[in-house]
This record gives structure tokens, C-alpha cells and sequence, in this order.
């Protein structure tokens, strides 16, 4: 025998014995009817399972988790399904990232606590992708994702639309009166009319095409949709690989290396891809020990165009990316052009290339060919200067080229309630040359980073046919969003950065392609307001808020709790009775 089938596995240290915790462990567990065969030292795999009906993107989980079954027991694992938190982007308040640290916390327990040798995560709508790496991270067992998969396209009157995208196009035209009330609502069933999470490249396909970029997932994890039997054929093929993954000791933090991360940054670049993309990876890269910066994700995605036809940025939707062939054929590309490591190790236990190497591309409209892109830099832009020290994010592919470079007379908001109030208020003095300006919707400030960067434009701008302004803000955005839309920018308004002193009028400037984002006033005007700057008062003074607000980090450093930064291990060496 080699040692992969020798090595003792973590399971056995609670079924492996004959003394009286042993006893114990096994009993209890066999009041599910589970033989006695299931505690002979197999490999005891845990599903992660963020099914809630809650989620609605998640919603489909519990048929997923029996494939996955289906596969562990096929290879001789003994599967074993837990629930953890789960978050609904679309119901959570006040933001379901107040609540992504939470749920890795509950992951990384979860894990730790129980007799598992390895780990299948099922993930689908924002939070729970990367919420569960980190949690799972943080323990370092044999991990692999499966993502739940992206809805069918959306159809209304005879044209495709996509989810996210489509509530904020049309909800401007209901302000600008373009179309009624009436044919806003009859959208809604035609957006939603499958299972799954959103179909445009939002948030839920991004972390899905970034598990799968870093090698977390077998190839297509991210866009198959989740109605099609195939979804279900991926999540069996897990199922038989982790149980080899346990024997091979293949554990995450083999996968989760450097050269992954920045393999994943490329990709993000190449499918327009989620801005929040960007708290989720520097996160995630903590939980392993990588130094992970914004200046890694500047660098790397500055010479990567933007190739996947996909809305916000373009015109498709994941079934046809799916069609087209997904994400294998974005990385062949990639590859091939010399902008990814083809030598890192995959769940698969072989290298990315060998996982892409014959991937076909089915459609150059959808994937485009290199030369041919969407958006020529289309990675993630990182905007720096006296209005944000520590940094800015913007979506080049999802932005208006000719504000790219602006000068604009700000109009300031000092809180989510202040903009509500006032936008639509034909008196605000605004037009579309203006920069608007949103303070404390950062991770602290609201508390919980929402998405609330994407300001709707007030309707007397909208009536003139205008449909993008620069808007800058503390908060972040949802991944279906676009414009030109300056987030993230850090220190927050509510810790003291400079945003927080921002007033009407002032002249901001914005240069993307210098990398620049500046208040036009002196140094010592700065100074000044920022010597009579007041803290505003915390949101909460106990329970889990309060945690949150004491702990979390500022967007340029992933919002993390600081204590959970790192890896704990998954040693537990005490009895509990």
C-alpha cells in the first residue's frame, strides 16, 4: 500500500477508537440509521450547504448536495451535509457583507469542530463564495467548490435582460418617464425565471469564475446554468474527487498560492468582472498568509482587455457564455497569450493549463478574440491622491470613456438618507458635468459596506438623455452595476478620510489612466477641515454590529475581521465529554 491510503485520517481521532468518546461519536451518529461499516477509517467528507429558501439563488441546493453525495460515496467517502449561515444578497439588511465574516466564522467552526477529513463547499449568490473559502481557509483541509450556477437569460418583449442590470436600466427610465410603472413590474417574473444566482456577470458569476479561476473548482463550475443536468453531473464529479483529494493530502492552502491569486486577478480583468471581486480576494489571500494589495490587482489587470461579451459591460448573458464555452476558453486565451501560470495546481490535482488546454471557443462574439476586446485595460483600475490615500477601485469595462478624465464641481451627500432625500428634487442644484459624491456607506460608516455606490442620477439629468455621471463614494456597488462609478475609496468617511470633508462645490478630478483621483483644494484647507472633522457615533454598542465595527478592516485590506485574518489550523486536540 502507498501512503496515500495509510496516511490516519482526522476522522479517525473521533471514530477510530474503542474507549468511551469513541463510543460516543459513532452512536449518536447511528440513530440516522448510518451502519457501522460508514466508521471504518474512509474519508469523512463534510458538505458545506448554504441552502436557504431565503437565498433565492441558493435555493436549489439540496438537490445539489445529493449528487454530491452520490459521487463521495461512489469513490468510498462517507458524505456527511451541514448547514451554515447563508446570505441572500437580494433580502439581506442592511447589506449581506455585514454579515460574509459572520458566515466564515460559522464555516471555519464548523469545520474545525467536527470529524472531517475534507470539504465540498456549495456556494451561489454573492457572499457565499468567498465567505466560505475564507472560513474553509482558515482551517486548511481538502477543499473543493461547487458553485450553484447562474439563472436562464432573462426575456421581456422580445429582448434578453439580465439580472441587476436590467432593475437599474429600467428604473431610470421610470424616473425619466420613459416607460411606466407598470412596465417596470412586469419585468420582475421576466428577469427571475429559473433557479440559480444572477446571470449577468455580477457578483454571484464572478466569485463563481474566480473559484474556478484559482483552481478551487473543476473546469465549467462557473458557467453552467443551474437547471441544466450537467450542473448536477459537476457537482457528482466533486463528489468523487474530493474523497482523492483527502488521500492525496491536496489541501487548500496547496491551491491557494500566489501565482493562483494572480491568475484569478487576470481572469477578473478578461470577464468584466465583479468590482467586489476585489474585498473578496485581498480577504481570502489573508486567510492563507499571501500579501495580497490593490497595487497587485493595478498591476496586474492594467494590460488585460476585457473579452467576455457579458452585461453590464456588453451584451450577453451567462447561458450564452456557458455555450460558448465558459471559462476554460477565456483561460486558453489568456494562456496562450502568456498573461496566466500555466504550472499552478488545481483541485484536480493536475496543472491549470492541462484543465484548459483544448477548451474550444464556440463563439467569437461572446468570447472575443484578444486583439478584438471589449475594453482594451479592462482589469480593475486603482485610483490614488489626496482624496484617497489608500486608495479607490473603478470598472473601466463597465464606465463611459469620455469621463474617464473629468473635472467636476461636486454635489455631496452626506448619508444614503441625504441622497434618497434630495435627488429627485428638482431644485438640487445639479447637472450631468458634476461629481456626485456619497460619504459614510463604508464598512463602518453604515455599517457593512453596502452597495449603494451606483447612485441613481436625479430625473431632471436623466430627461436630457443622459445616463452616466462620475459618482464617488466609500461604499461599493453590485456586481450587475455600472458607470462610471469611483468605489471603495479608504480611509472611509467615517474613520476620517478625506472624503469625509468633502463639501458642495468643491472641484474634484478624476484621471483613470493616470491612476489619480484628487480634491482641488490646498493642503492646508485640508488641514484645517479635517482638524474640525467630527467621528460621527457608532452604529452599535453590543451584539455582533458591535464586534463587526470594532474589528473590520478598511476596504484596501479585504474587510476582514482583524482576528480572523490567518490560517488556524483544523487541531482540536481536547475530548468534549
Amino acid at each position: 500500500m502507498n501512503d496515500k491510503t495509510t496516511r490516519r485520517l482526522r476522522s479517525t481521532e473521533w471514530f477510530g477508537k474503542n474507549d468511551k468518546d469513541a463510543f460516543i461519536h459513532r452512536s449518536w451518529m447511528r440513530n440516522q440509521g448510518i451502519p457501522s461499516r460508514m466508521f471504518d477509517g474512509r474519508p469523512v467528507i463534510g458538505i458545506c450547504n448554504t441552502w436557504s429558501e431565503l437565498t433565492p439563488c441558493n435555493a436549489h441546493f439540496r438537490t445539489i448536495a445529493e449528487h454530491v453525495k452520490r459521487g463521495v460515496i461512489e469513490a468510498g467517502g462517507f458524505p456527511l451535509e451541514f448547514p451554515v449561515t447563508s446570505t441572500g444578497e437580494s433580502n439581506i439588511r442592511p447589506t449581506a457583507m455585514l454579515l460574509r465574516n459572520l458566515v466564515s466564522m460559522d464555516v471555519e467552526e464548523s469545520i474545525r469542530a467536527n470529524p472531517l477529513d475534507g470539504v465540498v463547499l456549495l456556494c451561489g449568490c454573492d457572499k457565499t463564495t468567498p465567505g466560505l473559502v475564507m472560513g474553509a481557509a482558515s482551517v486548511d483541509l481538502p477543499t473543493i467548490v461547487v458553485s450553484g450556477g447562474p439563472m436562464l437569460n432573462g426575456h421581456y418583449r422580445g429582448q434578453q435582460i439580465g439580472s441587476g442590470t436590467a432593475v437599474w436600466q429600467l428604473s431610470e427610465e421610470v424616473k425619466s418617464g420613459k416607460i411606466s410603472v407598470d412596465d417596470f413590474m412586469e419585468a420582475e417574473a421576466a428577469m427571475s425565471r429559473s433557479a440559480g444566482h444572477c446571470m449577468t456577470m455580477g457578483t454571484a458569476s464572478t466569485m463563481a469564475s474566480m473559484a474556478e479561476a484559482l483552481g478551487l473548482a473543476l473546469p465549467q463550475n462557473a458557467a453552467i446554468p443551474a437547471v441544466d443536468s450537467r450542473r448536477l453531473v459537476l457537482a457528482n464529479s466533486a463528489g468523487l474527487r474530493i474523497v482523492d483529494m483527502v488521500k492525496e493530502d491536496l489541501r487548500i492552502s496547496k491551491v491557494l498560492t500566489r501565482e493562483a491569486f494572480e491568475n484569478a486577478i487576470r481572469v477578473n480583468g478578461a470577464i468584466g468582472g465583479s468590482t467586489n471581486a476585489v474585498v473578496h480576494l485581498l480577504a481570502m489571500a489573508g486567510r492563507v498568509g499571501i500579501d495580497l494589495t490593490l497595487d497587485d490587482w493595478d498591476r496586474l489587470g492594467r494590460d488585460i482587455p476585457t473579452i467576455v461579451n457579458l452585461q453590464p459591460s456588453g451584451k450577453f448573458l451567462m447561458e450564452d457564455f456557458y455555450y460558448a464555452g465558459g471559462l476554460p476558453a477565456v483561460m486558453r486565451r489568456l494562456a496562450e497569450a502568456g498573461k496566466l501560470h500555466r504550472d499552478v495546481i488545481t483541485v484536480t490535482g493536475a496543472s491549470v493549463w492541462s484543465g484548459i488546454e483544448n477548451a474550444a471557443n464556440w463563439n467569437d462574439d461572446v468570447i472575443r478574440p484578444l486583439e478584438n476586446p471589449l475594453t482594451e485595460s479592462g482589469g480593475i483600475a486603482v485610483l490614488r491622491g489626496n482624496l484617497a490615500p489608500d486608495g479607490a477601485i473603478i470598472k473601466p469595462s463597465a464606465a463611459s470613456a469620455h469621463l474617464m478624465n473629468h473635472r467636476g464641481r461636486a454635489v455631496v451627500f452626506e448619508t444614503i438618507e441625504d441622497y434618497h432625500e434630495r435627488i429627485n428634487d428638482e431644485d438640487l442644484d445639479i447637472d450631468e458635468t458634476c461629481v456626485m459624491v456619497l460619504k459614510n456607506c463604508g464598512p463602518t460608516g453604515y455599517p457593512g459596506f453596502a452597495e449603494v455606490g451606483n447612485m441613481g442620477l436625479p430625473p431632471k439629468v436623466l430627461r436630457k438623455g443622459i445616463r452616466d455621471m462620475v459618482r464617488i463614494s466609500d461604499g461599493r456597488m453590485s456586481g450587475t452595476a455600472y458607470g462610471t462609478v469611483i468605489l471603495h475609496t479608504a480611509p472611509e468617511a467615517a474613520k476620517g478620510g478625506p472624503l469625509a470633508i468633502v463639501q458642495n462645490g468643491d472641484m474634484i478630478e478624476v484621471d483613470v489612466a493616470g491612476r489619480r483621483v484628487h480634491l482641488d483644494i490646498s493642503q492646508e484647507e485640508m488641514e484645517r477641515r479635517l482638524e474640525a472633522w467630527r467621528r460621527p457615533a457608532p452604529h452599535a454598542t453590543s451584539g455582533y454590529l458591535k464586534i463587526y465595527i470594532d474589528h473590520v478592516l478598511q476596504a484596501d485590506r479585504g474587510v476582514d475581521l482583524d482576528v480572523l485574518v490567518g490560517c488556524r489550523g483544523s487541531d482540536v486536540p481536547r475530548e468534549s465529554h
